[in-house]
């Protein structure tokens, strides 16, 4: 039996792996475009494509694929295999530096929100070096970026790693500030948490909309959900058990860091942690982890959930994305220090954070908006819509302090002054209490907790890392001029935190309380997605972009084109799917047990017995179909007004008109399960499904 040590990685092309089946030179020249970025020249390219071929094909590999992250949210693939004719008949093995860098895959069918006509489909892949490719079902995979004939983005990693390359070049302006050479690049590093729900797929496969939305539009809450606070940190099930052992195996096969897993808050659901990984990496295995995730469940006669509110009334998924800047040499850019220099250098990094959450609240919620996601955030089992952060008490007394001129406590002599006074340490207890916190500094990252659980977490880190780029940009000329150092530190770490202590807030956000004190601080409350998403096109948004050259003005409107059709396709599709189950399978139930009602009222009057409880429950079950079926021409008539053309306007419409449409069926239906015999109601219950895994 193989340990853990080794099958971790063994499908992955890794640094190991390269350095033993390389040749020197060319694992030199690979590693520079690694680490520093620089062009890989073709023959340095054909070397390495043909030994990743030869590595590939040892281990039962028989296509490649250029695996790419569209603006679809998932990961596509097209597998071309290795084979070349050799002109006898025959055939042999090849793979080229060519088509090891860039690929050409039918691009017509991916949204583009118009940054190219259906006629030309043309789109490209580029391979990413810096995230090693692996073997996936037999397939050499690739991980690429995407993009269009003009050079546009088609995908979620070319931004990423626009804004990545974005912050370690400003980044590196503020070391060289503080005397640090040494660093040679600044990584953005990533752990994200993924919660989820595990289902028996029978009992999956007889809801229409888990099949076709990933939620259940229908259910009426059961006797026993996660009131008693029994499933969290739980024994974990046999049978999740043996999905979770499968998972980590296969996970660490691909260099995943997989770590901590355990039950979750509601019945069925669980969550599953990695160690942090370079952001680009950390998002590749994500999409990795999601995919092999409801792959495995399958094979353990389960369907893993991702959607964000899959049950109402029970906790939804989240995913917390873990986030912290540390430079090549291993050192965390964002954990408090124990000198002088180190703690300055810290309050500055923290700051910049402050300032970027506080001048881009809007941009976080976009990275985390979402027709399922909408479900979730407020719901008071996640962060409200309203973004703020969480410091801690230690912390937010040290900002206090600087920002008030007073002493940090009464031990001190003198006023805190950046540079001079040593911070204390961070015990780690003292700063993650407040779990509806969107925006939480947990000691030495921090932690973004708003994120929906199907989502990429590409979109949270483009958006986190570029508007700290933006901030630190700003203090390094602001600095990299000043006559004398320290006090232009001191002042400019004091000035902000004046200007911008309003993000901060330790107290509970599930209060009604603090939405009303964010309006009169003056943060936004953007609480849905159609809400949200026109801020992305804000002049202060283009302009954060544009300087960065994450993304043009026009990959901007296009993006915000794409999310507000994708919002407008998700509500439609739950509607469809709404009207034909209320038509085909619940009202056809319910209809049926009042005629059997009415048929046992008739016959025991024909002799005389008293009927009044089937009379009585007839009636109920008679007047909450009608109000079905009132609620379904309701909803069709809504549906048949969706305005045309602007996808503002449209995505409005949706939420305002159609989700309370659909609220009015599902309140009646869900009246009617309670009242319908298990036998007669037609689709699984939310006991069966949340319990139904023994």
């Amino acid at each position: 039996m193989s340990t853990v040590t080794e099958i971790f990685s063994s499908r992955v092309f890794d640094d190991a792996v390269m350095q033993q089946r390389l040749p020197k030179e060319t694992y030199k020249a690979l590693r520079q475009a690694i680490n520093i970025g620089k062009r890989l020249d073709m023959d340095v390219a054909n070397v390495v494509a043909n030994a990743m071929k030869d590595w590939a094909i040892e281990l039962g590999a028989t296509h490649y694929t250029h695996w790419f992250q569209p603006m679809t949210g998932i990961t596509a693939e097209k597998h071309d295999s290795f084979i070349s004719p050799t002109g006898d008949g025959r055939i042999i093995m090849e793979f080229s530096g060519k088509e090891l860098i860039k690929g050409e895959p039918d691009a017509s069918s991916f949204p583009s929100g118009g940054l190219r006509a259906t006629f030309e489909a043309r789109g490209y892949t580029a391979w990413d070096p810096t995230s090693y490719a692996f073997i996936k079902d037999g397939v050499l995979c690739i991980p690429t970026a995407f993009c269009s004939y003009g050079g546009e983005a088609l995908d979620k990693k070319t931004p990423l790693l626009r804004s990545m390359e974005a912050v370690n070049k400003q980044a590196l302006r503020i070391l060289k500030l503080f005397g640090i050479s040494d660093a040679q690049a600044v990584k953005t590093e990533v752990g994200p948490e993924q919660e989820y729900f595990l289902v028996p797929v029978e009992l999956y496969d007889r809801r229409r909309d888990l099949v076709y939305t990933g939620r259940t539009l229908f259910g009426a809450k059961p006797p026993k959900c996660q009131d008693l606070d029994d499933h969290y940190f739980g024994v974990i099930k046999p049978r999740v058990a043996a999905f979770m052992k499968e998972l980590n195996e296969e996970l660490w096969k691909l260099g995943i860091l997989a770590k901590t897993e355990h039950n979750e808050a509601a019945p069925a659901q669980h969550e599953l942690a990695p160690i942090f990984s370079t952001t680009n990496i950390a998002t590749d295995h994500n999409q990795l982890t999601m995919e092999l995730m409801q792959k495995i469940a399958r094979r353990h006669g389960m369907v893993c959930l991702l959607h964000e509110k899959p049950f109402e009334g029970v906790t939804g998924s989240g995913k917390h994305n873990n986030w912290s800047l540390s430079t090549d040499t291993g050192v965390n850019l964002v954990k408090p220090g124990e000198t002088p220099a180190e703690n300055a250098q810290f309050l500055l990094f923290l700051v910049a954070v402050i300032k970027a959450v506080d001048e881009y609240q809007d941009l976080l919620r976009i990275s985390a908006a979402s027709a399922g996601n909408d479900h979730r955030l407020g719901a008071h089992e996640a962060p409200p819509a309203v973004v703020s952060m969480f410091l801690g008490d230690e912390l937010n007394a040290i900002l206090d302090s600087i920002k008030n001129d007073t002493p940090y406590n009464a031990r001190e002599k003198e006023l805190l002054k950046v540079g001079v006074h040593v911070l204390p340490r961070f015990p780690k207890d003292t700063t993650d209490r407040n779990r509806t916190s969107p925006f939480a500094f947990t000691g030495n990252k921090f932690e973004f907790r708003m994120v929906g659980s199907a989502a990429s977490i590409s979109d949270a880190n483009t958006m986190i890392n570029t508007a700290v780029a933006e901030e630190l940009r700003q203090f390094a000329d602001e600095l990299e001029t000043a006559e004398n150092f320290e006090e232009a530190l001191h002042d400019l770490i004091r000035r902000v935190i004046r200007a911008h202590d309003r993000i901060i807030f330790n107290g509970n956000g599930y209060d009604d309380a603090w939405i009303a004190e964010a309006e009169k601080r003056g943060l936004m409350n953007l609480p849905t997605t159609p809400d949200a998403l026109p801020h992305l096109l804000d002049e202060k948004n283009i302009k954060l972009f544009t300087t960065h050259k994450v993304f043009s003005e026009t990959e901007l409107h296009a993006r915000c084109e794409i999310m507000q059709e994708n919002y407008c396709k998700i509500v439609n599709i739950e509607a469809l799917t709404m009207l034909e189950m209320a038509r085909r399978e619940i009202l056809p139930a319910a209809a049926g047990y009042v005629s059997t009602l009415v048929d046992s009222v008739c016959k025991k009057h024909e002799v005389g017995i008293d009927a009044g409880y089937e009379k009585d429950l007839a009636a109920e079950l008679s007047a909450l179909c009608a109000s079905v079926n009132r609620g379904v021409k309701a909803l069709e008539d809504v549906l048949d007004n969706v305005p045309e053309g602007d996808k503002t306007a449209q995505s409005m419409y949706y939420k305002n008109a159609v989700l309370p449409a659909m609220a009015e069926v599902r309140a009646a239906a869900d009246k009617l399960e309670v009242l319908c015999p298990a036998d007669r109601w037609p689709i699984p219950t939310y006991g069966d499904l949340l319990f139904g895994v023994k």
